[in-house]
């Protein structure tokens, strides 16, 4: 879908213990709601570990850098180039073999 013709809401996000007014397009909003919950649990998470010795701001930045990290992990897990090393591996053996066949 063009990206002019997608539907634009405003939405109310409530994350941790605020609520942020933003626009969002309608296909994205279950997207959005599931990543506001995600962060926060994470922020709802260190807090409690924290047991009042962390200030807020450090809270957030370990509850970041939990998300960040979850990103480069999952970033690693779905990285395709071995697969597609080996397909070409693949790919030029059996051309390989088809082009000696047909001699």
């Amino acid at each position: 879908m063009s990206e002019e013709k997608r539907e634009l809401r405003s939405i109310r996000l409530h994350i941790y213990d605020k609520e942020f007014p933003i626009k969002i397009y309608a296909d994205e909003e279950e997207m959005y709601r599931k990543a506001a919950k995600f962060a926060t649990n994470t922020v709802a998470a260190y807090t409690a570990q924290s047991n009042g010795q962390m200030s807020t701001i450090d809270i957030l930045y370990m509850a970041l850098m939990d998300v960040a990290l979850k990103y480069e992990l999952e970033a690693v897990r779905n990285d395709t180039t071995p697969y597609t090393d080996i397909l070409r591996t693949i790919t030029s053996e059996i051309e390989q073999t088809l082009s000696s066949e047909s001699r």
